[in-house]
């Protein structure tokens, strides 16, 4: 965030000059005035000569082409007999200090004139950018091995690439009231829902603050719910999932500087699919998107279960199996719940470590962590067998899950749950499910239910829930919509 005394500070010092550049077109005042906003050593003021008439070049060296600035300046020089013709067709004239300003920052190389008024902007963009890598986080199995970089424009070349169709559209609008970032709406033209897309341009006009430097800080701002334990809004660095979503009617959000992208609106299921989902056949991709529903209610209830079952619930546990329980527990001191937040707690420190740590150790660190310690803990006396088997397959289903904020929120969730079913058994767990539950139907996400198309059914939409018919059934109304659009 920029700080705001310092914002006040420089406004003070430039106060004279906040408005227009000197009205006498004084290259030596112009100088001061750009040397004040720009009191930084990137700043590169080259000093030319037209019709015997001094004249200042200035730009960040950071930001631009050199190429096209030698061809600017090479060209000025060809052009010294028609240079106000060369100029009026290739440049765009202004008196504003806050256009100069913000032309400077984009990469565009400004021309003053020794006694002209108006000062001369010439594109020459050039910011840093890097190529199209593979995605990292929202890993590809048989889709795109691509995904977005930082550059907006690139992005929305990337989704172009994937909607070849005249009626792909896009909006463009800026956020943050000191450091503005680019925000394109991409959307379907009589597709989309004309309301949803109202809605979210109203959403991006009430934020109000400073800067928005990537695409997960604009979600978190963009959420009604913020305390809410659930994500409503999905974003992804995978342009196949982006475009498909626009073709289902949805609006992808892109942000210039970020390499994710927002889908809106995120409905609870949509953090259960993946896109790789469509590029399997029928029976696998049920098959997977089962399995990760039974990973959602291990992740969450699997160590309540234990703990409610041990803790208070133990007879409807089979004899022989309470006899292993007991066995296992026999030399540890501590009750059910907290030998799990040992266990929990270690398990988030492993995890957090593996990710801060270069590839090659954080396997290492994972895998040998993991295992000598839970040994270690078995051996000491401090967790049994069984706890051990508890936390691992709970950890192992937590990342089943494709979608990491989901993962993230469950993996939180679980300890609510733990302490519940400590105090209050099976019947904790109902406690909790059901306030889960409700809340889950009190959230929207953009005039769309969370819970959608479960709660309210859309018999229509269920076929891609659970389990994923085959695509002709998908995707014939789909088609329909962009015919008939």
């Amino acid at each position: 965030m920029v700080n705001s005394n310092g914002r006040n500070e420089r406004n003070k010092k430039n106060n004279v000059h906040t408005f227009a550049i000197n009205s006498e077109g004084n290259i030596n005042e112009n100088l001061e005035i750009i040397e004040s906003i720009f009191p930084t050593s990137d700043l590169v003021k080259k000093i030319l000569m037209i019709d015997e008439k001094p004249a200042l070049l200035i730009y960040l060296s950071g930001l631009v082409n050199e190429q096209k600035i030698d061809s600017f300046i090479n060209n000025i020089n060809s052009h010294k007999k028609d240079f106000e013709l060369f100029v009026n067709n290739n440049t765009e004239s202004t008196i504003r200090i806050a256009k100069i300003e913000k032309s400077v920052l984009e990469g565009k190389s400004v021309l003053f004139l020794d006694g002209v008024s108006s000062a001369f902007i010439y594109s020459t963009e050039n910011p840093p950018h890097r190529t199209f890598m593979p995605p990292n986080i929202d890993n590809s199995l048989k889709g795109s091995r691509i995904s977005f970089v930082e550059t907006y424009q690139a992005n929305i070349a990337l989704l172009r690439r994937f909607i070849q169709i005249k009626d792909f559209r896009t909006k463009q609008t800026e956020i943050g009231t000191e450091n503005r970032s680019i925000v394109s709406i991409a959307y379907l033209d009589r597709v989309v829902d004309e309301k949803l897309l109202l809605s979210v341009e109203n959403r991006i006009s009430e934020i109000k603050i400073d800067s928005v430097l990537n695409a997960n800080q604009l979600a978190q701002l963009m959420e009604r719910n913020q305390f809410s334990p659930f994500p409503q809004i999905l974003t992804t660095e995978r342009p196949d999932e982006a475009a498909s979503a626009i073709l289902k009617g949805k609006v992808v959000l892109i942000l210039d500087r970020s390499s994710e992208v927002i889908i809106l609106p995120s409905e609870f299921i949509t953090f259960f699919t993946s896109i790789d989902d469509y590029s399997s056949r029928t029976i696998v991709a049920s098959f997977n998107r089962l399995l990760r529903i039974v990973a959602l209610f291990i992740t969450l209830y699997l160590p309540g279960v234990y703990i409610a079952m041990v803790s208070f619930n133990y007879e409807v546990i089979p004899l022989k199996l309470l006899i292993s329980i007991g066995e296992s527990r026999a030399q540890v001191p501590f009750d059910p719940l907290f030998e799990a937040i040992i266990m929990e707690i270690t398990l988030e420190l492993v995890r957090e470590a593996g990710i801060r740590l270069p590839a090659p150790i954080s396997t290492t660190v994972g895998v040998v962590g993991g295992i000598v310690i839970g040994q270690a803990a078995v051996q000491a006396g401090i967790v049994s067998n069984i706890m051990v088997i508890v936390v691992a397959l709970t950890a192992i289903s937590s990342f089943i899950i494709p979608k990491y904020e989901m993962a993230s929120s469950l993996r939180i969730l679980r300890f609510p749950i733990m302490i519940m079913a400590s105090l209050f058994g099976i019947f904790g767990l109902v406690i909790s499910t059901m306030i889960l539950i409700v809340h889950g139907l009190s959230l929207k996400s953009f005039n769309t239910s969370y819970t959608s198309p479960l709660s309210p059914i859309i018999f229509t939409q269920l076929k891609d829930t659970f389990i994923r018919m085959p695509l002709n059934y998908l995707w014939k109304n789909q088609n329909k919509n962009i015919k008939k659009g």
